[in-house]
């Protein structure tokens, strides 16, 4: 099994996409639909300090009825983070997120992030994962 590390290596976009705890939420969602992803890293002069998510929209801003044009992501944002270190196996990291219903969770290497996974980049390697050790089963089998 392949460590986060290596995971994030083989994503298509390999960028941290983020944004500032000052910025409007507006500004936030206008990001994530360009790039279509469900959350942003929430960075202060390069430190990670929050994340802000599709679900911080809807449950502060949109059930609060609060527009998006005036919140600011600090208000609003995940500061209660959990995160997961780069030489972590993804069957860990996929067993933390489901342990604590989250979707997307930074990579920390030596106290910096280096990337966000989903538990969707999660589940494809885990697929991928298991089709390798089928094929290898089969080829034993053949042999």
């Amino acid at each position: 099994m392949k460590t986060l590390k290596q995971i994030l290596a083989e994503k298509q976009h390999q960028e941290t996409i983020s944004i500032t705890p000052d910025s409007m939420v507006y500004d936030a969602l206008v990001v994530m639909a360009q790039k279509h992803i469900g959350a942003l890293a929430v960075m202060d002069d390069g430190k990670l300090v929050g994340i802000f998510s599709e679900r911080d929209y809807a449950r502060e801003v949109s059930l609060k009825g609060k527009a998006a044009e005036t919140t600011i992501i600090r208000e609003i944002m995940t500061t209660n983070l959990i995160y997961c270190q780069a030489t972590d196996l993804v069957d860990s990291a996929m067993s933390t997120m489901s342990d604590k219903r989250i979707r997307h969770m930074p990579v920390m290497e030596d106290g910096d992030m280096i990337g966000m996974l989903s538990i969707g980049d999660l589940v494809k390697a885990t697929i991928e994962y298991q089709a390798e050790l089928i094929q290898q089963l089969e080829r034993y089998i053949r042999s």
